[in-house]
C-alpha cells in the first residue's frame, strides 16, 4: 500500500470516528469503497505472484541439450546421484505429522483435538505443506526416485538425462536413456527411456514407464503392446519395492524391439488426405463426421493445430518417414500435446503431457494410428 493510500484510510477511519451521524455514513461508504480497490490490488497482486511461483515450484536439472521448456540446470555427464538431488531441486525430504484442528465458540478460544485417520505431508527444507493423506498412504521419498536409477546407471548402461520437481513437490520424477534407439527411414531416430514418477497427494501413484523420444522434435511417447502402456505402478498404499519394479519391468528388448516394428510399420504406412482428416477426427473431435463449418466441432482449434503440424509446420514432419504417413499423423499429435497444447504453466504442460489429460490423449492416437496397420 502506499503512503498516500494508507493516509488516506486512517483519515478515513479518523472521520468515521467523529460525532458526525450525517458523515458518518458518506465517510463509511468511503472506506469501503478504497478498501475494496486496495482488495482488488492485493489481488491482482496475488495473481502475479502466483503466476510467478508456477516458474519457481519447477527444479529441475539436466545433461546435454536445453530442454524444451528451456529450464533447469545443466549438468555434465556422469554425475554422482548426490550431485543430481541437489541441482534437481530434490535434496528434502517428506516429513509426516499428525492433523489438528481447533474447535472454537464464539465466548473464547477453543481445544485443539487430533484427526488420528489422517496425517500431514510436508517439505522438510520449507515446511510447506504438500497433502493431508491416510495414515495407511506409505510415502515415496525423492531420493528414492533417484536412488531407483543407482545400478542401472552404474551397471546396466543407462544414463540420466532429466529429473525434477512438480507442483511445489507434490510430484517429482527423473528420466534415464536406456542406451537403447532405432533410426527409422529419412534418418528418424528414436532413443528409448525410462521414467519414474511419484507424487505425494495421492494424484499419481509411483509409475515405472519405458517411454521413446523422437529427437528431432523432443515428442514423447509411452511404449505401450497390444494397446496397453507397458508401466508398472505401484499404489501409495502399498511399500514401494524399486527391486521388484525393475523385476516387473524386465527391462526387456523384446518390448523395445516389438514396439519399434510397429513404429516402423507406421512410418511405411502411406495415408491419404480423406484418411488423414478421419484419424484427426476421431482423436481430437471424438467424431466420425466432418462438418461444413468446423468451428462446430468440439476442438476445432486443436484439429486445426494438429492439421497444420502434420502439414509441415511440425518439427521432422517432412522427413521421409512422417511425411504422408502414420507414423507422421501420431507424431502430428504427440508434438501438439508436449509443445503447442495451451497450459497455464511449464509444469502444468509436463504434468499433462506425462500423468494426465496429454499422457490420455497420445495413448489414444498410438491406439488409432496401429489400427491403420492392423
Amino acid at each position: 500500500m502506499s503512503s498516500c493510500s494508507a493516509a488516506f484510510v486512517a483519515w478515513t477511519v479518523t472521520r468515521i470516528s467523529e460525532p458526525r451521524p450525517s458523515r458518518c455514513f458518506v465517510s463509511l461508504r468511503l472506506f469501503l469503497i478504497v478498501f475494496d480497490r486496495l482488495g482488488a490490488v492485493a489481488r491482482a497482486v496475488y495473481a502475479v505472484l502466483e503466476v510467478s511461483m508456477a516458474h519457481q515450484v519447477e527444479t529441475m536439472a539436466y545433461v546435454g541439450t536445453t530442454p524444451w521448456h528451456g529450464l533447469g540446470s545443466k549438468l555434465s555427464r556422469h554425475q554422482p546421484l548426490e550431485v543430481w538431488q541437489h541441482e534437481a531441486g530434490m535434496n528434502w525430504h517428506i516429513e509426516e505429522s499428525p492433523v489438528r484442528f481447533l474447535s472454537d465458540s464464539a465466548a473464547h478460544l477453543g481445544s485443539i483435538h487430533t484427526f488420528p485417520e489422517q496425517k500431514v505431508l510436508y517439505r522438510s527444507d520449507t515446511k510447506a505443506p504438500l497433502s493431508v493423506v491416510s495414515q495407511r498412504y506409505k510415502v515415496v521419498q525423492p531420493f528414492d526416485v533417484l536412488e531407483f536409477y543407482r545400478d542401472l546407471t552404474e551397471y546396466a548402461g543407462f544414463e540420466l538425462e532429466t529429473a525434477g520437481v512438480l507442483k511445489g513437490g507434490r510430484k517429482f520424477w527423473a528420466l534415464a536413456r536406456t542406451g537403447q534407439a532405432s533410426v527409422l527411414k529419412g534418418n528418424d531416430l528414436v532413443n528409448g527411456y525410462l521414467l519414474l514418477a511419484t507424487s505425494c497427494d495421492g494424484t499419481l501413484s509411483t509409475v515405472a514407464t519405458p517411454t521413446t523420444v523422437r529427437v528431432v522434435c523432443n515428442n514423447t511417447l509411452a511404449i505401450a503392446v497390444d494397446g496397453a502402456a507397458e508401466s508398472i505402478k505401484v499404489p501409495h498404499n502399498t511399500e514401494f519395492n524399486a527391486k521388484a519394479v525393475k523385476r516387473q519391468l524386465g527391462i526387456s528388448v523384446a518390448q523395445w524391439d516389438d514396439f519399434m516394428y510397429r513404429m516402423k510399420h507406421l512410418s511405411q504406412r502411406k495415408v491419404n488426405t480423406g484418411e488423414a482428416l478421419g484419424y484427426f477426427l476421431r482423436v481430437i473431435c471424438d467424431t466420425e463426421q466432418d462438418v461444413e463449418d468446423r468451428r462446430e466441432l468440439s476442438q476445432h482449434r486443436a484439429l486445426q493445430k494438429v492439421q497444420d503440424l502434420y502439414a509441415g509446420k511440425g518439427r521432422g514432419s517432412q522427413l521421409v518417414s512422417a511425411q504422408d504417413t502414420a507414423w507422421g499423423l501420431l507424431n502430428a499429435v504427440t508434438e501438439y500435446v508436449d509443445h503447442e497444447k495451451r497450459a497455464r504453466s511449464v509444469d502444468h504442460r509436463l504434468d499433462s503431457a506425462w500423468f494426465g489429460q496429454g499422457a490420455t490423449l497420445k495413448q489414444k492416437a498410438l491406439d488409432h494410428a496401429l489400427e491403420l496397420i492392423a
